[in-house]
This record gives structure tokens, sequence and C-alpha cells, in this order.
């Protein structure tokens, strides 16, 4: 097996297993850790150029996810989105192709609004109290939380990253 196949075969098993950690850290804490954030970039930086992606490839999914960090950085200043969701897209953008980010953007947005229509529902209906008792259902009642988006954009990597170049380097 060469090194190219290798790196990509590795990279679609971290990708998925990092994101989805990820977005289940996000539902559970509503908190995304940096050291996550970093590996998932780290895990790319290393990965993508081993598994054969061009300069040009490399560049374009740089580029795309440069916008992305200052369009989320925009929204986390405006309120709209946690810090942790705004510092997630633009390394996950990094694993997509700029069409491919389009889509995977597309499905997090729809995803999103399906998760943020459960959890304002989840807040004004009333729960058994044993479900008040579970930390984390606990923390999605509360309005003054916000909506775990990392939780939208997981799933939405599942459904886009397999049709990426990343699968056709690998060996599977």
């Amino acid at each position: 097996m060469s090194i190219s196949v290798l790196a990509a075969t590795v990279g679609t098993i971290l990708f998925p297993l990092l994101i989805v950690y990820a977005g289940v850290m996000d539902l559970f804490t509503l908190k995304i850790r940096n050291a996550l954030v970093l590996a998932i970039a780290a895990c790319w930086l290393v990965l993508a150029p081993l598994a054969g992606f061009s300069l040009v490839e490399l560049g374009w999914s740089a580029g795309v996810a440069a916008i992305v960090f200052a369009l989320t950085f925009a929204f986390f200043a405006f309120g709209w989105i946690g810090g942790g969701d705004a510092k997630l897209a633009p390394v996950a953008a990094l694993w997509f192709a700029p069409a491919e980010a389009l889509t995977y953007f597309l499905y997090t947005a729809l995803l999103g609004g399906l998760l943020t229509l459960v959890i304002l529902q989840l807040r004004t209906r009333m729960l058994p109290a044993a479900f008040y008792r579970v930390p984390w259902i606990s923390n999605l009642g509360d309005a003054k939380n916000g909506v775990p988006y990392g939780a939208a954009m997981a799933p939405a990597a599942l459904i886009v990253f397999p049709g990426t170049a990343w699968f056709q380097h690998a060996a599977f």
C-alpha cells in the first residue's frame, strides 16, 4: 500500500471519528475543546498532502476554510453562534473541496435548523422530572444556553464526506 493510499485511508477514518466526537461533546457539554479542533486541523495538515492532494486542491481547501473562519468569527462576534461552533466550522471545511463545503454547510444549516426547532420545543414543554436530573438534557432545556450546532455539523459531515476525494484515494 502506498503512502498516499495509507494517508487517505487514515483520513477517512480519523475525520469522521473526530467530527462525531466534537458533535457529541457539543451536545452533551455545550463545549467543543480547542484541542479537538486543533487535532482535526492537524490531521488534515499532515494527511492531505500525504494523501496526494495537489497544491491547488490544498490551497482551495485552505482558502474556503479561511473564508469560513472570517464568517464564523463575525457570527460569533454578533452572538449568533458559539465559539466552539465558530472554530469547528472552518476546520471541518478543510476536509472538503469548495463545492463539497457548500453542500456540507447546506446540510449543516438544515440539520441545525431541525435541531433548533427540537430544542425550542423542548424548552416550551414540561418534561418528566427525571429528565431534568440528566445534566445534558437540563442544559439543552435551559433557555440561557445556545444550540449545540456542532451536533448538526457532525451528521452533515457524515452525509457529505463519503462522496469526497478522500474516499477515492483510500483503500476502500
